[in-house]
């Protein structure tokens, strides 16, 4: 007779060796306007993507969405396994970020980006204190913040099944400007810097967008054996595609 052997199985039989994402931290808040001053642009939260990420049965892969930086604020971090984009920097801060703010006036020191995640923030034109002085743009995934009135170019990636640009720099604003205008939920980009009028009314900054982090593998293989954090599951183009909009969880195969 045979003994009686109980047997534990952890995991799928059928799972990729590796997986592709993008991971895209939250954009920062643009700075208001004073004083007839133009507040500096936000900038992008880190853009980060790749194929070729190893995964393993049994193994849990952790996932954090960064949130969005209020006015002047930096995004924070977003998180899949052992990768990690920066959160945009705040407009007016001079703060490092994935990709930096923008700062009033020509005589100041824009936030700095990260390399292999965005680019740095720009200075705006006249001097910082005085009148008439606009705000630079915020760096995006594609390009370093320029002047007041343009925003920095992000970058754009198809992993989701359909083209979406993300981590575009916060547009600076001049004085004769209102409210600064919020970014996009799950964009990573900066939000726009606030003006102020001839009568030294103030405008505020704009949030930034919310960052995202997605997944795919070719179907092919099989789904997933659990997830955490509510991700949108869709199957399409060849690809099962994990994507988190917000706050935490975790894959495991």
């Amino acid at each position: 007779m045979f003994a009686a052997r109980n047997f534990l199985f952890t995991g799928v039989s059928n799972i990729p060796l590796t997986v592709e994402y993008l991971v895209v931290a939250g954009g920062g808040g643009g700075a208001g306007g004073g004083a007839e001053v133009g507040g500096g642009g936000g900038g992008a939260g880190g853009y980060r993507t790749s194929t070729g990420y190893a995964v393993s049965a049994a193994t849990l892969i952790s996932v954090t969405v960064g949130a969005a930086g209020g006015a002047s604020a930096n995004g924070s971090n977003s998180i899949f396994g052992s990768i990690t984009s920066i959160g945009g920097g705040g407009g007016n801060t001079s703060a490092t970020g994935g990709s930096g703010g923008g700062f009033s006036g020509s005589n100041t020191t824009p936030g700095a980006g990260t390399a292999g995640q965005g680019n740095n923030g720009g200075n705006g034109s006249g001097t910082y204190g005085g009148t008439s002085c606009t705000g630079g743009g915020g760096g995006g995934a594609g390009a370093a913040g320029a002047n007041w009135g343009s925003f920095a170019a992000g970058a754009t990636s198809s992993i989701s099944g359909s083209s979406v640009t993300y981590s575009v720099g916060g547009r600076g604003a001049s004085p004769g400007e209102n409210d600064g205008v919020a970014a996009g939920a799950n964009t990573g980009s900066g939000g726009g810097g606030g003006g102020s009028n001839p009568g030294w009314t103030s405008h505020p900054g704009a949030a930034g967008g919310s960052g995202i982090v997605i997944m795919r593998y070719p179907d092919t293989f099989d789904a997933a054996l659990s997830t955490t954090g509510s991700p949108t599951i869709t199957q399409t183009g060849g690809y099962r595609i994990y994507q988190w909009l917000s706050g935490t969880g975790s894959v495991t195969f």
